[in-house]
């Protein structure tokens, strides 16, 4: 048990070295050709906002929208 406190330690550290910067093309790449019918190439900050297709938002307010149900023919007791 004692020897994998310095490996969990060890991966703890590591894990915290990841850097918050602006994402580029690594040296040499380019970005994706433009998607057929855009008329340019996105920015990565573009590729990265999800769209409301990805993200929905919620449509249905259920404190606006709340009225009494009618009755329901089938629903019976349990025999």
């Amino acid at each position: 048990m004692t020897r994998w406190i310095p490996v969990f330690a060890t991966t703890l550290a590591l894990a915290g070295c990841g850097s918050a910067g602006q994402l580029k093309p690594a040296k040499g790449d380019t970005l994706p050709v433009a998607p057929y019918g855009a008329r340019a190439t996105p920015t990565p900050a573009q590729l990265l906002t999800p769209t409301t297709q990805q993200r929905p938002t919620r449509s249905d307010e259920l404190l606006k929208n709340s009225t009494e149900r009618r009755p329901d023919d089938f629903d019976l007791p349990p025999n």
